[in-house]
Order: C-alpha cells, then structure tokens, then sequence
C-alpha cells in the first residue's frame, strides 16, 4: 500500500488532520511524529481531525486524539472533529473523547468554530 496514512491540510492557523478508515497501533506513531513536525514549525491554534473514511480506532487512536488535546490546552489552542460516521461516533463517545472535543457536521463548521 502505497497511500500515505494522513494527509495534511492548513488553513490559516488551522491544521487539518485527514484520519484514514483505520486509527491504530500501527499508524498512529507515524501521526504523532508528523503532527509533532507540523506543530513545531507552524504556529497552529487548532487542530480539526476529519474522521469521514475513518471505520476502526483503537486505543492507540483513542490515546493519539489525547495528546493532541493536552498539547493544543497547554498551548490556549483547540481541538475539533468532523466526519465521525458511526462506528467512530460510538467509539468517541465509549472513550469519552466527545466530552472533550467538539463534534461538528461539516468541515467549515469544524474550522470556524
């Protein structure tokens, strides 16, 4: 499989973060590591996570989104979701991720805030 895993998009001092169907284990070290580029070089207030082709998340995933919220909290900045169908809805709510972050309907939603 030659696809990357996440794709990356910027919009002012938004970053959105493209999930794929999958959110585990085995991808989520790569997304820490790229984010944390990301969010070293950029001056990002907000971090919006497209979860539309995401089918499947772990704990890893559960653990990834975490950290992201920590890091944007320290920092004064934000976290949203947009795109959860629902099989993530349910996951995002059993890991309690929903009482954290803002769940949106659309993409522009997400962004604005």
């Amino acid at each position: 499989m030659n696809q990357p895993y996440f794709t990356y998009e910027a919009e002012g001092q938004t970053l959105i973060v493209h999930l794929p169907e999958e959110l585990d284990h085995h991808n989520c070290s790569g997304l820490k590591y790229e984010t944390d580029l990301i969010l070293s070089e950029n001056y990002i207030r907000r971090i919006v996570f497209d979860f539309s082709k995401t089918r499947f998340m772990d704990s890893s995933g559960i653990g990834i989104l975490l950290n992201r919220y920590k890091q944007m909290a320290l920092s004064g900045g934000s976290i949203a979701i947009y795109g959860a169908g629902p099989q993530a809805l349910r996951i995002l709510k059993i890991g309690g991720i929903l009482k954290l972050m803002k769940l949106y309907d659309s993409k522009e939603a997400a962004v604005t805030g």
